[in-house]
């Protein structure tokens, strides 16, 4: 049996077993390596199968394999707004809950959607159509997965603005990676079966770089041999087993705070355990005392840190390291992850005396402590 058949009908199967929508999610390193190809593929063997699938939304860049295999799938067409002196489509969510076909298939699952629709994001639309009894199949690169996103940056120079939770790959039923070598996807490209000729050139020197190609298929390869591991465990776990469960702490200092919360988030997702974002508010950052600007920045990471997954707790306390302590004791939390303590800063303010009393206190009752650069 061809691999395209047997993806369809592992899929088919899963939809037999339940009525609750399930989640099919195709990633792949970079554009082109064939993700909305794979999906139309397994919507025709699923219609072999008689089942009902149809097109919420595709994007084929006008590439003409794929144009053309779309060809024969029912689509449910798209809603049109006006925006900013343009007429633009989108995919029509309530048409798609009315509709209720047995499969949707919905491409770009990282998109954002224009001013005026009901979600900012296609991914809420999503667990709005799997919430309905749904099935879904997407597809998403590895760039838009949010707590890579500081390391795509350095491994492209370029920060993805379009992103989607970790906890969204956690509820896929199924991950698959569409994975080509670092040759065969610049083959493609230079074959102009990516981007159209006058790109190519600007694509081999920026994005399409051999040595990015390399770094985002080890990601690609890593996040689904994760998801595969966490499928295992969970099926395998006995009531003897102890539950990881991880506490961020974090500061007012914004870069740093944002560093701690998207390897924490790594770290959870990878064992697929609760993770909560802690931080100790000190009289001298009390609300009538914080700077505005110290303000904004934890705002905008304790609502980073609710769209990774964690639960954010702020607790005041004169002390940062008995706050640390408390939470950690009542909540029974196994590792604690932190920023790396900046020599001159917390010398001349509290000297090392309080990390080295927490760590101490977290060592004796057997606590792992990540410390993170």
């Amino acid at each position: 049996m061809d691999p395209e058949k047997k993806e369809a009908e592992h899929f088919l199967e899963l939809i037999r077993k339940s009525k609750k929508g399930k989640f099919k999610i195709y990633i792949g390193m970079s554009a082109g390596v064939g993700k909305t190809f794979r999906m139309l593929q397994e919507a025709h063997a699923l219609l072999r199968n008689g089942i009902d699938v149809k097109i919420g939304y595709i994007e084929t860049h006008g590439r003409e394999e794929t144009q053309a295999l779309a060809e024969g799938i029912p689509e449910i067409p798209r809603r049109s707004s006006f925006y900013k002196g343009k007429n633009l489509e989108e995919m029509d969510l309530q048409s798609i809950i009315n509709s209720h076909p047995e499969v949707i298939l919905v491409d770009e699952l990282a998109h954002s959607n224009i001013e005026g629709s009901k979600n900012k994001k296609r991914w809420q639309d999503v667990l709005e159509i799997l919430d309905n009894g749904i099935n879904v199949i997407s597809a998403v690169n590895i760039q838009h997965i949010e707590s890579l996103n500081e390391e795509i940056k350095k491994i492209t120079g370029i920060e993805v603005s379009e992103r989607i939770p970790d906890k969204i790959l956690g509820l896929a039923d199924e991950l698959v990676n569409i994975d080509l070598t670092a040759d065969e996807l610049l083959t493609r490209l230079k074959e102009g079966k990516i981007y159209k000729k006058e790109k190519i050139q600007t694509a081999l020197q920026n994005f399409f770089q051999s040595g990015h190609i390399l770094q985002l298929r080890e990601l690609a390869l890593k996040e689904v041999a994760a998801h595969v591991e966490k499928k295992v465990e969970t099926e395998i776990r006995t009531e003897n087993f102890k539950p990881v469960k991880f506490l961020a702490c974090i500061s007012s200092n914004g870069k740093i705070a944002k560093n701690i919360i998207r390897k924490t988030a790594r770290l959870a997702s990878y064992y697929n355990s609760p993770w909560t974002v802690l931080y100790i508010q000190r009289p001298s950052e009390s609300l009538e005392k914080i700077a505005l600007d110290k303000q904004r920045y934890l705002i905008n990471n304790f609502n980073l840190a609710q769209e990774l997954g964690a639960k954010v707790i702020r607790v005041k306390n004169n002390s940062v390291h008995k706050g640390i302590l408390e939470y950690v004791v009542e909540h029974n939390i196994t590792t604690v992850c932190m920023g790396k303590p900046h020599a001159r800063f917390w010398q001349r303010i509290f000297g090392y005396s309080w990390i080295y009393t927490l760590m101490n206190r977290l060592n004796e009752r057997q606590i792992d402590i990540i410390i993170l650069s």
